[in-house]
């Protein structure tokens, strides 16, 4: 099958900047996390991005960071949202400005001060410019926007950081690392059969309070999540793979079609027959 034009990803440079440009069905992201600074920006259509735990809703044409290591999910809306994703690793950046890993970066269009709305406004026109050089097929995409993304990247430093994350007590930062200890163990074994007893045995602490625990930091049960991860690669492997779509959901963890099926409603709006279904045979780009 021809890669589809849903999901079109550049390398990394050696600035440690990658641009992607993607096409989603409407539904969710499940929650995980990254160690890049990632910048989405809307080319049409609404989303709801919840970072730890609280919900922002992000509008066509307006750029929210997600700094690193931070927890968050994503919910579209419509048929299909298009959207340029950039990621960008802090430690490829030392050079340029060397506190840049001590810095936490904030920027949401809910919270921007009229005194930075100036500001805000010619980091979204970066990002216009980014994606007009895409679809022009300008030969130098990648020279030019990566000025544009390091001189967005200097106004988020200057305008809309912090010199360090805030404070946490100890049993925040306990309960963060337990969170993401849990994420990493089921992106790394969503294929096989996880039970509630492997992931509280991973954290050394009881079963019920796992769960209670799981619920009140990420919002729904464990097993729910791993469902939701298993159901985001059966979507990556319906529009990258030609595998038969029960083979999909076997190979993903998926014992039980019926829940399959409607874990993956809950997440895509649709069936995994109409995703696969609605793939373009050619690749395209966005107009």
């Amino acid at each position: 099958m021809q890669k589809p034009y849903n999901e079109i990803i550049l390398e990394t440079s050696t600035l440690g900047i990658k641009f992607a440009f993607h096409t989603k069905e409407s539904g969710s992201t499940p929650l995980h996390w990254h160690e890049e600074t990632e910048i989405l920006y809307p080319l049409n259509g609404e989303s709801d991005v919840r970072i730890d735990g609280v919900s922002y809703r992000l509008k066509n044409k307006q750029l929210m960071v997600i700094d690193s290591q931070k927890i968050h999910s994503t919910h579209h809306y419509g048929e299909q949202s298009m959207f340029l994703c950039i990621h960008i690793t802090k430690k490829a950046l030392e050079w340029y400005f060397p506190k840049i890993q001590d810095c936490q970066i904030w920027c949401c269009p809910d919270t921007i001060p009229d005194t930075l709305f100036a500001d805000y406004l010619k980091m979204n026109q970066y990002l216009q410019r980014v994606t007009e050089l895409y679809i022009t097929d300008s030969p130098v995409f990648l020279l030019e926007s990566e000025g544009l993304v390091l001189q967005l990247l200097s106004c988020l430093l200057v305008h809309f950081s912090s010199d360090a994350a805030p404070l946490l007590s100890a049993t925040d930062k306990l309960a963060i690392e337990r969170i993401r200890k849990v994420i990493q163990y089921v992106e790394s074994h969503y294929t096989e059969p996880v039970s509630l007893e492997d992931a509280a045995g991973l954290l050394g602490i009881g079963k019920e309070y796992f769960c209670r625990f799981f619920k009140k930091n990420m919002g729904i049960s464990f097993l729910r999540y791993v469902n939701q991860v298993r159901a985001s690669h059966i979507y990556q492997d319906l529009i990258h793979t030609d595998l038969a779509i029960a083979e999909i959901m076997e190979k993903n963890g998926f014992t039980n079609q019926k829940l399959s099926n409607r874990t993956f409603k809950e997440l895509y709006g649709c069936t995994p027959s109409k995703i696969r279904k609605s793939i373009p045979p050619v690749a395209t780009h966005f107009s």
